[in-house]
């Protein structure tokens, strides 16, 4: 009976995870040298943590070499500093103790507009480890901890964005 209710528990948990998982949207530019690759949000935006949301791009740059440029795009719901900077970290903390982080620079008002854009250089890595933590830091850190279901969920993305033809 326990291994019929554990076996039922991980059925549920796997079809969550892959009912949650974003349509990827294929694009190519007029000169067809550039297809881009990004998760649809039209509807809504993947959600990393509690009040932070995410996208996830690939551009694929046609000629000899192929190459590839991944970006993670990070929208903090609310967010506001009473600091006034010229420019803001963001820092997303992996398993691994490997730190992605950005510079945004904040507008000429003083304030920040909620979305930042992470490069990710070796998206393979970033899919072998897991993003634990996100971190703002403004006039105090502000810290965004995942779940381990957002974890599998954004696995799930960058790996069908990745694999996207």
């Amino acid at each position: 009976m326990k291994i019929v209710l554990f076996l039922m528990s991980f059925f549920v948990a796997s079809l969550s995870i892959n009912a949650q998982a974003a349509k990827v949207l294929t694009s190519v530019n007029e000169a067809g040298d550039v297809a881009t690759y990004e998760l649809d949000c039209s509807a809504k935006f993947q959600v990393l943590a509690k009040g932070l949301r995410y996208n996830i791009t690939r551009h694929e740059f046609k000629g000899p070499e192929l190459k590839n440029s991944y970006r993670l795009m990070l929208v903090m719901d609310g967010f506001y500093s009473k600091t006034l900077n010229k420019t803001m970290t963001i820092s997303a903390v992996l398993s691994d103790g490997t730190i992605i982080e950005a510079k945004k620079i904040i507008e000429d008002d003083g304030f920040f507009d909620g979305a930042c854009t992470l490069k990710i250089k070796d998206p393979q890595a970033l899919l072998a480890a897991n993003i634990d933590k996100v971190i703002v830091h403004a006039d105090k850190d502000v810290v965004y901890n995942l779940s381990e279901q957002n974890k599998a969920v954004f696995k799930k993305n960058l790996s069908n964005v990745i694999n996207a033809k």
